[in-house]
């Protein structure tokens, strides 16, 4: 089924190759595509950016179809494929985590939309998707955080960082969170961070964690800036620790001392296996839902940085890059 209101041709963001930001190209004439099979046509209204893009735009993550990348975004459905379509019709607004995000339409497979739950305002449920379900995860499966335990969340400021401050102020955790700028740090602190750490001031990491902890250490450390941090994380990780690597802004992680991790009895775990869509498996609808019950009970709240527009990608993935951003960074068509 299909809206009379369909055009042939849409705006979108295209990659002919892998590279910098410059490989975003901008255009006006690519066709809207059509739904198959269990398929919903979903015209996109705001679309989340994540630094997993500049993964798939550099190359790390395989190739997307059409060229167009992006992984969420949220929309109204107006058209649809033959075959179970998940009881989605026209006209019922979703939020979705696929692959082809970067143009004003796209056709995603209707086990990977949800629908926009009631007093959601605009724009707030393709913000939440991919790095609310990934924070979720990190704090429910990966690691089940306990009350009174001590995390350590670096680059806290960010749009992951922000949302793991707050599900662990939720769970009753203890947060030390890490930052470059005074004002990331006041960020942090403000979305329920306990102690904060300036990494560009602080000449000995390791000692001030001692301090805080009292000589505890941490027994989870959430690392999404990588290279940088590895050999911090396995000082400042507490016995029978964990330290979960899900992001590489700063590189792969380096060597991980196995010795170390051995006479701790700590767990490394890469990021691979920290993957948001080898956690949630076949069980999307359900995080879903635990997702959007979770920001209602515990009031989350989701930091814009700024709306750019569709033609405006490339600025997007550089201030990305340059860490000039916090929170969430949304595009609209």
């Amino acid at each position: 089924m299909a809206s009379s209101s369909v055009p042939a041709l849409m705006k979108g963001v295209q990659m002919q190759h892998t590279g910098g930001p410059e490989v975003l190209q901008y255009r006006t004439d690519l066709p809207v595509p059509f739904p198959g099979d269990g398929e919903l046509l979903v015209k996109n209204e705001y679309i989340g950016i994540n630094y997993v893009d500049v993964y798939w735009r550099i190359g790390m993550m395989g190739t997307a179809p059409e060229g167009i990348i992006g992984r969420e975004a949220e929309g109204k459905i107006v058209s649809t494929g033959a075959g179970d379509i998940g009881g989605f019709k026209v006209g019922d607004r979703v939020v979705w985590l696929s692959i082809g995000s970067y143009a004003e339409y796209t056709a995603v497979p209707s086990s990977l939309a949800f629908p926009i739950p009631p007093g959601i305002e605009p724009g707030m449920a393709a913000a939440a998707l991919l790095q609310g379900l990934f924070a979720l995860t990190l704090v429910e499966k990966i690691v089940h955080v306990k009350q009174g335990d001590w995390a350590l969340v670096h680059a806290a400021a960010g749009g992951v960082g922000l949302w793991l401050c707050q599900l662990l102020r939720a769970h009753g955790a203890k947060t030390i969170a890490t930052a470059s700028t005074t004002e990331k740090l006041a960020l942090a602190k403000a979305n329920g961070a306990d102690y904060t750490i300036n990494y560009r001031e602080e000449h000995d990491l390791v000692a001030r964690v001692d301090e805080i902890t009292q000589g505890h250490g941490v027994d989870i450390v959430y690392d999404g800036i990588g290279k940088d941090q590895t050999e911090n994380n396995v000082q400042v990780v507490a016995q029978h620790g964990t330290i979960v690597t899900y992001g590489a802004t700063s590189g792969f992680p380096g060597q991980v001392p196995h010795g170390q991790l051995v006479a701790k009895k700590a767990r490394f775990v890469g990021p691979g296996q920290s993957s948001l869509m080898g956690n949630i498996g076949g069980e999307f609808q359900q995080w879903c839902a635990k997702l959007f019950d979770t920001m209602a009970k515990h009031n989350i709240t989701i930091r814009i940085h700024r709306k750019y527009s569709l033609s405006e990608m490339r600025k997007a993935h550089e201030d990305l890059e340059a860490r000039r951003t916090t929170g969430k960074v949304l595009v609209t068509p």
